[in-house]
């Protein structure tokens, strides 16, 4: 019996391979099939099943295309319906492969047809289970990405807690948990770093699983919750009704284009033109009015938030030899129209004559030297709430990331705004957004809140003042 946890950071996803005598299964495979398929050929094994643990949000499965290739059944739990052929399993209906068996566990909470499997080896002992976004190491699956109807988060979250008493706890404390993602994902809210725990260690460590009562489960489970990401519900549409082959996307996306060409489809197609190089890359040179998010952040994420229409053509400005990988990862969050790359990458553009445009980047120590000059200084500070109310520079507004096309309102196009995030990488995403939307005064502060802090130059607060940022006349 072979079990292998495939981790993908970027999207902080676990995919799971198992294999017995033989036959092999997936579990919450991500887009791309090629590295699938080459793991079950190079074992000589017969995929016979891909078991979904249910309608991912934050990512498109390779569910469909994997199937279609291997032949494999693509079995759900119950209550899942798809526009595509599936085995919807019973509770407690059980699956062989080689000779091991996989037992469907219903555990409605996280969205209602969300199931966990459990893994029993072939002495009959139950080994593992695979718990999708049901149970997390340290949380457990937000229950606000399905409320439909009737139904609330409220009702989900104590779905969940009834699903955890009666078919998670029950297990065996030497049991392995193998989850769908670890700390980074916006499915939860406490995950840990770890990627694989016990029960017994999660009913001891997880907080919601230490819950006295189905009162404070509910309560603690729904406190503090961030609005999802725009793009969660359109992932798991496209999870239940199907999408185009990920080869029929990856063909599309790799046509090289000369500068005059990615010219002419920006201009045609009305293409974003999305540069995925370093922010160091960026801020010193960038085609103007593309926007930057790096391939080597969490990228995918951030596209998912920032993005909203995900049938947007997109062109690429990427590191030669990097193209087709931003092509897939664009894809496993489900932006498959892209529709080239900048052939030659930033330096063909550059050698071609081409208009570019750059922006201001400053050290923390000529911040503090304009700060000195002028404590009006407009600083503002694109990290999420929690980073922001647990430290921040004392004269700093907060305008997070994640809220930046609902409060582009906000801005004054005539202001010049210093921006700064934990690192850098976030602050010149916006600043690339806002100097795209016509934004000319901007400042990116190297090294971010990071490099604020070692300086020891400033002076830092938990205390949240009431946002000073007010509708600007001039955006009207």
């Amino acid at each position: 019996m072979t079990i292998e946890q495939i981790y993908t950071g970027c999207l902080a996803q676990g995919a799971y391979y198992i294999e017995s005598d033989g036959e092999a299964a997936f579990i919450d495979p991500l887009r791309e099939t090629r590295p699938y398929l080459d793991r079950v050929e190079k074992d000589g094994v017969q995929v016979k099943y891909v078991f979904e643990t249910h309608f991912h949000a934050d990512f498109v499965s390779g569910h469909i295309d994997l199937a279609k290739k291997t032949g494999a059944t693509i079995v759900y739990g119950p209550g899942a319906e798809t526009a595509y052929e599936t085995y919807s399993a019973k509770d407690g209906e059980v699956f062989k492969v080689g000779k091991i068996t996989i037992k469907t566990l219903h555990t409605p909470g996280h969205t209602p047809e969300s199931t966990c499997y459990l893994l029993i080896d072939e002495n009959g002992r139950d080994h593992a289970v695979f718990t999708g976004d049901t149970l997390f190491i340290g949380d457990v699956g937000r229950p606000d990405l399905a409320i439909k109807g009737d139904l609330t988060e409220l009702d989900l979250a104590g779905m969940l807690y009834d699903s955890l008493q009666s078919k998670i706890v029950t297990l065996a404390d030497d049991v392995t948990v193998y989850p769908a993602h670890g700390a980074g994902s916006a499915c939860g809210k406490n995950m840990s770093k770890e990627t694989v725990s016990t029960i017994g260690l999660q009913k001891e460590l997880n907080y919601a699983l230490r819950a006295k009562t189905r009162e404070q489960f509910i309560y603690e489970v729904t406190d503090g919750l961030n609005k999802p990401p725009q793009y969660f519900a359109k992932n798991a549409l496209m999870n239940k009704l199907g999408y185009e082959s990920i080869d029929t996307v990856m063909a599309r996306g790799a046509q090289a284009l000369s500068p005059a060409a990615f010219e002419e489809a920006v201009n045609a197609e009305d293409a974003l033109m999305l540069d995925v190089r370093s922010p160091q890359e960026f801020t010193q040179g960038f085609i103007p009015n593309s926007i930057f998010i790096g391939l080597d952040g969490q990228f995918a994420p951030w596209v998912g938030a920032l993005i909203t229409d995900l049938k947007q053509p997109i062109v690429i400005v990427a590191p030669v030899g990097r193209e087709a990988e931003t092509v897939l990862r664009l894809a496993r969050v489900g932006y498959d129209h892209c529709i080239g790359y900048l052939d030659g990458g930033f330096d063909a553009w550059k050698k071609a004559g081409k208009e570019i445009d750059t922006i201001e980047s400053i050290t923390v120590e000529t911040l503090a030297q304009r700060l000195e000059m002028d404590s009006d200084l407009l600083i503002l500070d694109a990290r999420r709430d929690g980073e922001y109310s647990a430290e921040h520079l004392e004269t700093s507004e907060h305008f997070a990331l994640d809220n930046i096309n609902e409060n582009m309102h906000l801005l004054d196009r005539e202001s010049n705004y210093h921006i700064h995030c934990a690192g850098g990488y976030r602050s010149m995403i916006m600043a690339s957004i806002l100097r795209a939307r016509g934004f000319e005064n901007l400042v990116d502060v190297q090294g971010g809140f990071a490099a604020i802090q070692k300086s020891e130059l400033f002076k830092t607060t938990d205390y949240v003042c009431p946002s000073k940022l007010k509708k600007a006349e001039t955006l009207i």
